[in-house]
């Protein structure tokens, strides 16, 4: 699969705005969730520890969405269903973010599509890049903060299944750590007005 054929996915394109954060303060908000460039080899090799069971840890996350009323409620109708178009769409996003994570090439270009991906999360763009109509229009900020819990726990397993030493899976984990939360606080942005951001 290559990027371009992946619904909704525009890194890099003119139809993702600037990220309102400037290079000085991205550089601050990666000093202070201690990532360096060793932790960005770390993903990189984490990258190739996860390319061939990605449909694997999306199975597991998916099953945990699932699994809660609550949260499925995200990407549900009218009716209180899950829409699966809309689930198998952004499962094929989800799938080129744990690609995008680990590739770690956290340049300009990728700091305004972590706008972007915010934006999607609240009333200013949810469901308008798979049009979606029925399901809620915003994903409240407490589930995406909390969300760094399982998405960082159930990572760890498949980090262990290719064989490396136990140091070297702990130092992929906190990379992945330091990652997922950068991201995170940087999607929290369109959350919140710009004198408390």
């Amino acid at each position: 699969m290559t990027t371009s054929s992946i619904p909704g996915y525009t890194l890099g394109t003119a139809e993702v705005a600037a990220s309102p954060i400037s290079d000085a303060e991205f550089a601050l908000l990666k000093q202070t969730v201690l990532l360096g460039e060793d932790d960005l080899r770390w993903l990189r090799i984490a990258g190739e520890v996860l390319d061939d069971q990605i449909e694997a840890v999306l199975d597991v996350w998916y099953g945990f969405v699932g699994a809660n009323a609550h949260l499925v409620h995200y990407f549900s109708g009218a009716d209180g269903k899950p829409d699966p178009a809309y689930l198998g769409r952004v499962r094929q996003r989800f799938g080129q973010w744990i690609r995008d994570t680990c590739a770690a090439r956290y340049d300009r270009a990728w700091l305004d599509y972590q706008h972007e991906i915010g934006l999607r999360h609240t009333s200013a763009k949810k469901n308008r890049t798979d049009g979606v109509v029925s399901a809620v229009p915003h994903i409240h900020l407490r589930y995406m903060i909390a969300f760094i819990v399982p998405i960082t726990a159930t990572i760890k397993p498949f980090l262990v299944r290719k064989g490396h030493a136990a140091a070297d899976v702990e130092a992929m984990h906190a990379a992945w750590f330091k990652a997922v939360t950068l991201q995170v606080t940087l999607w929290s942005e369109p959350y919140v007005a710009p004198s408390a951001f």
